[in-house]
């Protein structure tokens, strides 16, 4: 079972809750294979050695001692393929799915806050690059680390001489790398930033295309794509080149070091001095175990740093709001809705709702209507505590709104939207929403909903494809409906949640939600139909933000009021 993720842990811990043990296992297989290069060198010194008669070793325990360390590599080999990618695959699940559980654990008016295209180029590029700069960096270390201090070990052994100057030497790549590292890392932040900025333009071009046809504006929006496309490539190409710097300093450094190595190897072999035909052809060789991380390390170091930048903006960014908290309540409305003096307005807008007082009782039926722009989708987006920054009181059950904890909230409230989200998989579980339910209830939500029609036809089991491709608008939103039954919670709000809906199927719908009892129902409707609108215990008409008037249907109609007039021409 996955661990749960606590607020005071950074998000990169996650990526270690269940994988250290994988990583232990890859990383000590790793050190016995990287051990085994220097094994290979020490036996092809002794080889060379043997056939030129300056070693008195056997060769037949040479030979034996060459089969048993291949056998120890090849064990050693086995478990580092099994190890090295279930730690990858352990570290990248518990990550996404400590962050996912943090971007749920949001408020839904924060989360609407964030930007989409960044949490997508989070899920796809960002993950790319933490997995191949931060996590396959911790075993390139270890590799690179322990040949380097066996290489050094042997070569301290074979000529401490020798070895002092090629370490001086090294000290070149170190040197030249470090500036231009510092640029990769920062280049590496921009070209995260891009890619997420990116993401979200194709997102909305494909998501927009039927209107962008509809207006004959291909021309224009290729040219915008063809804009954003050539700075993303800008950006990454900057971060190439500053990669390509760190690997041309750092190389150049190297070469300098190889040929002073080699050069000063070849004196002493001709001085005289013991090294052995095999000494030289072998240290030549342990040079490059000691060159070779000494020219990578600057560059993994730099992406591992440009990793752990990504990861800290993500974790910076999923923190600028704050999670969803608050006290629960019951999930049965008793004392009811009462909401004072409410007034509200998006941010850098002027204000939408002003003065706002009502009171709905537990079981009674609302309806709420008006003409466009009037505020009706914004006081149930303030009553599913989409935003918070209203003035006023929003009361459930002598509760305030803003101290109730969100998930106690949606056990006792459900929204029907007419915007519809629907998952590209069954109508089953597009209805249910992946929790379980008693087939019997699925079954009478689905009734109630109007789907009998389409179940019949393609089944439960057909898939409704890309948020709903397979599917009509009006067969989108009985899902949605379905949903919001399915619940059965006690408080339930429709917003326009038949407008897709032909009037027959509409009227049948809404009869079913009428007809339920002990329930509360505030529905936002554009249908005024008085067979239908006689049925709730008031209606409220809203205007400009207002409270133009509220009461029966018969009473409205009597007062030749605004409702009057927004009937009259209904009709």
């Amino acid at each position: 079972m996955r661990k749960k993720m606590h607020n005071r842990d950074p998000l990169k811990y996650q990526l270690f809750l269940y994988s250290k043990p994988w990583l232990a296992l890859a990383a000590f297989s790793m050190v016995i294979l990287s051990a085994y290069n220097l094994v290979v060198s020490w036996l092809l010194q002794k080889i060379i050695d043997i056939a030129a008669g300056n070693d008195p070793t056997s060769l037949v325990l040479t030979a034996l001692i060459a089969v048993i360390t291949f056998a120890i590599f090849m064990a050693a080999y086995f478990i580092y393929r099994i190890a090295r990618p279930k730690f990858v695959q352990t570290a990248m699940t518990q990550y996404k799915a400590g962050l996912f559980e943090k971007i749920l654990s949001k408020k839904s008016g924060t989360l609407s806050q964030e930007s989409t295209g960044k949490l997508i180029s989070a899920f796809t590029n960002d993950m790319r690059s933490i997995e191949d700069y931060y996590l396959d960096s911790i075993l390139t270390i270890v590799d690179i680390s322990v040949s380097f201090a066996g290489a050094l070990i042997l070569m301290l052994w074979y000529s401490p001489a020798l070895t002092l100057i090629a370490v001086l030497l090294s000290i070149l790549p170190v040197i030249a790398s470090l500036p231009p590292a510092k640029k990769l890392a920062e280049a590496e932040k921009k070209v995260s930033a891009g890619n997420a900025s990116y993401v979200e333009i194709i997102k909305d071009i494909l998501t927009g295309l039927p209107v962008i046809k509809s207006f004959r504006a291909e021309k224009e929006i290729q040219t915008r794509f063809e804009v954003d496309n050539s700075k993303i490539e800008i950006i990454k190409s900057y971060r190439r080149y500053a990669e390509e710097s760190v690997n041309l300093l750092s190389t150049a450094a190297s070469v300098i070091m190889r040929i002073g190595v080699f050069m000063t190897g070849a004196w002493m072999a001709v001085s005289g001095t013991g090294i052995t035909p095999g000494i030289v052809l072998v240290f030549l060789q342990l040079v490059t175990f000691v060159i070779s991380p000494i020219e990578r390390m600057p560059a993994i170091l730099a992406n591992r740093k440009a990793a752990v930048a990504i990861m800290d903006k993500l974790s910076d960014s999923l923190s600028q709001h704050e999670a969803a908290s608050g006290k629960e309540i019951s999930h049965t409305l008793t004392e009811g809705i009462s909401i004072r003096d409410l007034s509200f307005g998006y941010e850098d807008e002027k204000e939408i709702l002003h003065h706002i007082s009502l009171d709905f009782a537990p079981g009674k039926k609302y309806a709420i209507v008006g003409g466009s722009g009037s505020g009706k989708t914004t006081l149930l987006n303030l009553m599913m505590q989409t935003y918070d920054n209203y003035k006023g009181r929003i009361m459930f059950d002598g509760t305030e709104l803003r101290h109730i904890h969100p998930d106690s909230l949606f056990r006792t409230m459900s929204l029907v939207q007419q915007s519809v989200f629907v998952f590209n998989d069954t109508i089953h579980n597009n209805v249910t929403l992946y929790k379980n339910f008693q087939d019997s209830d699925v079954q009478s939500a689905l009734v109630k909903a109007g789907l009998s029609q389409l179940i019949a036809s393609h089944g439960k089991d057909y898939i409704c494809g890309e948020n709903g491709s397979a599917l009509s608008g009006g067969e989108k939103q009985r899902i949605s409906i379905a949903r919001a039954l399915l619940r059965n919670t006690s408080v339930l709000l429709m917003d326009e949640a038949t407008a897709a809906l032909d009037e027959i199927t509409a009227s049948g719908i809404m009869n079913s939600v009428l007809a339920m009892e002990e329930i509360t129902r505030i529905i936002v409707t554009h249908r005024l139909d008085a067979n239908a609108l006689r049925k709730y215990d008031e209606i409220i008409v809203l205007h400009r933000g207002e409270i133009a008037e509220r009461g029966t249907f018969d009473h409205l109609i009597d007062e030749h009021g605004l409702f009057y007039s927004l009937y009259t021409v209904s009709q």
